[in-house]
């Protein structure tokens, strides 16, 4: 591995802080997405918003056609519960080798979890009915708001995108990957739309909770100004700014 290519450092973690923060910050969020659901099943129903969703979901049931039908299954399925526990694993390993620490993995590993206990406690706090219109899927159990595919489409494919950006070299292939990556949670949104699994606003939600969630992960594991580990910061003695003041 070379110099351009050596693994960011980061400050050192205390567990005791960091569970804090993501215990609490978690609560908060799933606290807040259910009075939004809260608000949007039993204040706005019926209203505006909701008759314009109905609208949006009956566009798109007016423009299924089998090659799309088969698009959205991929796109949707990109989130899907078995595709993210394998390529998490994947990735666990793949980071840990590549960087040769755990500290990204467990980053990975906290985004994924963490937006899927969120997403739990929302949907049992939160009971809104599924579109009225013909589902291209099983309709699981679970409240339609918010959108748990796109929420867990943004924290796990949006911190591979962050790890990319912050450790892959070169510059351009970085970007690249990560244009991939950023592109995965909109198919996945589109996605179940398309499918009448969803509202336009649990998508919405659903992108927002995981985003916000992945926000607290990276802040708090991976702070936002990493340093390299060849890096050194070097501060002028008062004899050298003494010999600049002497120069002519």
């Amino acid at each position: 591995m070379t110099d351009d290519a050596a693994p960011v450092a980061y400050p050192p973690l205390r567990r005791g802080r960091v569970a804090a923060i993501l215990l609490g910050g978690g609560l908060l969020l799933a606290l807040a997405l259910s009075l939004v659901g809260w608000a949007i099943v039993h204040v706005a129903t019926p209203s505006a918003m909701t008759a314009w969703e109905e609208r949006v979901n009956q566009w798109f049931v007016l423009h299924r056609t089998p090659r799309l039908d088969m698009l959205s299954h991929l796109g949707s399925y990109l989130a899907e519960s078995i595709t993210c526990i394998a390529l998490l694993l994947v990735m666990v390993l793949v980071l840990r080798v590549w960087l040769g620490r755990w500290r990204e993995s467990g980053a990975l590993v906290a985004a994924i979890v963490g937006e899927l206990l969120v997403f739990l406690i929302v949907t049992a706090l939160v009971n809104r009915p599924r579109p009225d219109v013909p589902h291209l899927d099983a309709a699981p159990p679970t409240s339609s708001f918010p959108s748990g595919h796109t929420g867990a489409a943004v924290a796990f494919y949006g911190c591979l995108a962050v790890l990319m950006v912050r450790q892959l070299r070169p510059r351009w292939f970085a970007a690249t990957i990560t244009t991939v990556l950023c592109m995965v949670p909109i198919a996945v949104g589109v996605s179940r739309l398309y499918r009448g699994m969803h509202h336009p606003t649990d998508v919405l939600f659903g992108a927002l909770g995981g985003g916000l969630w992945l926000a607290l992960v990276l802040t708090t594991l991976l702070p936002a100004s990493p340093r390299r580990p060849d890096a050194v910061t070097a501060r002028p003695s008062s004899d050298d700014a003494a010999s600049r003041n002497a120069m002519p």
